[in-house]
């Protein structure tokens, strides 16, 4: 069996083993190696063939006996080849991946000026992809004429793509700009793909600006490179369902509704329908409290309680394929939406007043439900994505759920 992987120093959480098990039957690993060993490791038998991430993808390139067009270009290498005499073969598929994520996003940046924001070696793959694509290309570093204290002076920006690593993974919450600084932006692009929604993307969302993360443009740069290491011919038809597949695993099921509506039920037997962790919001709060709910509220009143549930659905909103019950009050706070949002589709439960129990539930036992119900009615509207009646049998919400998730 082919021996493949990722080689790069620190890889974190990376999807690629999970995509690439959908493209091929090789053996896909991932390869953490130290700048002082990259050497030996290159020099050694124990790959076929390799995808390259940072910060090798320009150090590698003296290795290779040849270049693909676009790797020689660019003076950039993701994808290594083992050849039958030992030779290695250089090639960048991001140049595809990009191209595939820029036109499958419905983005045209033919004629129009986009801002890149980055200088490293995804800069130089992006920045070549929008002017193949047509557009008049400035990129924007921490220094020079075009840096970030000089945004003003490209305030008439249509396309804005990021190629820095702000806002990813585990750093989650921060972005390279505010999009507000460019009223005519028409587009934005973000190479990152965990989170799913970057808070880049998700200014996009709440501005109505059509934006695409970075995971179409990983998983189109594994299918190109899939066909390097076996040398056969994928169909552009698998990008669409390894994609749709990736994301149904990473994405998180965030359970929102009123107290009693049935969510750690729900949660409970989705986990157990799709072999998936749960996670109960109020039982980590309590957790970091060391009281129970009813006491949190009873010693420390409820503005202490949203300030933990934050800070929960902070650390969990940021993990992926999990399901995260949350409380019913979470929807109070506006800044708790990107945190669910960010990496999780949002589903409201929904359950005849009358069946609500209140008996742990400080806020249910003293405020009239129907007047808590009217109050957050517009809240559970502005989070959910897919509201499901819970009036009925356990089994059919679970069931409504999982067919929304395809």
């Amino acid at each position: 069996m082919l021996r493949c992987g990722l080689l790069g120093e620190t890889l974190g959480h990376s999807y690629s083993p999970m995509i690439h098990h959908e493209l091929g039957e090789y053996d896909y690993r991932l390869f953490e190696v130290p700048k002082e060993d990259l050497d030996a490791f290159l020099c050694s038998d124990r790959w076929d063939s390799l995808n390259v991430t940072i910060p090798y993808k320009k150090a590698v390139v003296p290795y290779c006996a040849e270049l693909s067009e676009a790797a020689e270009r660019l003076q950039s290498v993701n994808t290594l080849v083992h050849r039958p005499d030992g030779t290695l073969y250089g090639d960048n598929t991001d140049l595809f991946g990009f191209l595939y994520m820029v036109r499958s996003s419905g983005i045209d940046p033919a004629g129009k000026k986009a801002l890149v924001l980055g200088s490293g070696g995804a800069s130089v793959t992006v920045k070549a992809a929008l002017e193949q694509l047509g557009a008049d290309v400035t990129v924007i570093s921490r220094s020079g004429p075009d840096d970030y204290d000089h945004l003003d002076r490209h305030a008439d920006a249509q396309i804005i793509a990021n190629t820095t690593p702000v806002g990813m993974y585990p750093h989650n919450g921060a972005a390279a700009v505010d999009l507000r600084r460019f009223p005519r932006c028409e587009g934005v692009l973000d190479i990152v793909y965990n989170p799913a929604l970057t808070a880049l993307l998700l200014q996009a969302e709440e501005l109505n600006i059509p934006h695409a993360g970075g995971l179409s443009m990983l998983v189109a740069q594994a299918k190109r490179s899939s066909e390097q290491f076996t040398g056969t011919v994928i169909g552009d038809e698998a990008l669409e369902r390894v994609e749709r597949t990736v994301n149904h695993r990473l994405r998180n099921i965030i359970l929102i509704g009123m107290p009693g509506s049935g969510k750690s039920a729900v949660a409970a037997a989705l986990g157990k329908a799709l072999d998936r962790e749960v996670v109960e919001a109020d039982e980590l709060i309590s957790q970091r409290a060391g009281m129970s709910i009813p006491e949190i509220f009873a010693r420390s009143g409820e503005e202490t309680f949203r300030k933990l549930e934050t800070e929960v659905l902070a650390e969990q909103g940021k993990r992926s394929g999990i399901i995260l019950s949350t409380g019913g009050g979470c929807v109070t706070r506006p800044e708790n939406y990107p945190l669910l949002h960010q990496n999780g589709t949002i589903f409201r439960l929904t359950r005849d007043l009358a069946k609500l129990p209140t008996e742990g539930r400080p806020i249910s036992q003293t405020t009239d439900l129907a007047q808590l119900c009217a109050r957050r009615e517009p809240l559970y509207r502005r989070f959910a994505d897919v509201t499901v009646s819970n009036d009925g049998a356990l089994e059919v919400t679970v069931q409504t759920i999982k067919e929304a998730l395809l």
